[in-house]
């Protein structure tokens, strides 16, 4: 068992960050905070910003299994498939050890694994990579390369990845997002964007044909450290894949709050 406060912090810098991005994509979508879940959904065909996530504080069994029900239908009244995030923190002992099983109950299925990070380490020294070039998302077509090359790291086509962030004037001029170009291609992708008193990191990526050469931790760095210089914060947070948990303490982040996704069974 971690902090608990740690756990609230990291679900609570979702519903936050999902909301601004959500928003962003469809004014119109579906972002709404029930008892219990939060819903961040646009409905589009990237399915990160196609969001559920648990929000009460220690759900028993009963009240956890009546939440995933209800969660479930949500996600079936959807025309795009998504993921329900649970933090495992927020659940009793008891809840936790049935997690799965009553997932599966309510028609969903365990997709991947994740760990919510944070730290107090801002700033940090500007970062240098020998074999890239940082290049801030200022255009549509860096908006495209950056949707791309998440695509590619996550696998799933490039077009539902465009579909994400194509033409979005918050990501060009309020997202601290930065390519790395390695001899003028973008081969990986990190963003940072403030939130609620800290910097969040979001959809660090990097092309599976240039992985294990640094470049996602490096990217990571430059948009953590221009989005620092930019608001003076100095705490961070993220939700990292399985991919990318070793990357992160490197950088100065401490995992805190294992995480679940889930999608509907197919």
């Amino acid at each position: 068992m971690h902090d608990l406060a740690d756990s609230i912090e990291s679900m609570e810098q979702l519903a936050v960050v999902w909301r601004a991005m959500v928003l962003d994509r469809d004014p119109d979508a579906d972002v709404r905070d029930l008892p219990g879940i939060a819903v961040r959904w646009a409905d589009c065909r990237f399915p990160f910003w196609n969001c559920l996530t648990l929000t009460e504080v220690g759900a028993d069994t009963d009240l956890m299994n009546r939440r995933l029900d209800e969660a479930a239908e949500i996600m079936r009244s959807k025309k795009r498939p998504g993921f329900l995030w649970v933090f495992d923190d927020l659940l009793t002992e008891d809840a936790r050890s049935v997690l799965d099983a009553s997932a599966g109950r309510a028609g969903l299925e365990h997709a991947f694994p994740g760990t919510g990070m944070a730290g107090d380490f801002l700033p940090i020294p500007e970062p240098s990579h020998p074999e890239l070039e940082f290049v801030r998302v200022t255009t549509d077509a860096h908006l495209l390369a950056f949707a791309d090359i998440n695509a590619r790291a996550y696998g799933f086509p490039e077009e539902d990845g465009r579909d994400g962030l194509a033409g979005s004037a918050m990501w060009r001029d309020q997202v601290h997002a930065y390519l790395g170009l390695r001899e003028e291609t973008p081969v990986t992708c990190a963003a940072s964007v403030e939130a609620d008193g800290r910097l969040f990191v979001a959809l660090v990526a990097t092309d599976p044909a240039f992985e294990r050469r640094g470049y996602g931790e490096a990217v990571t760095r430059k948009a953590l450290y221009e989005g620092a210089r930019a608001t003076g914060l100095t705490r961070a947070t993220l939700h990292a894949t399985a991919a990318g948990a070793p990357v992160y303490p490197r950088i100065g982040f401490e995992p805190n709050s294992p995480m679940r996704f889930y999608s509907l069974k197919g």
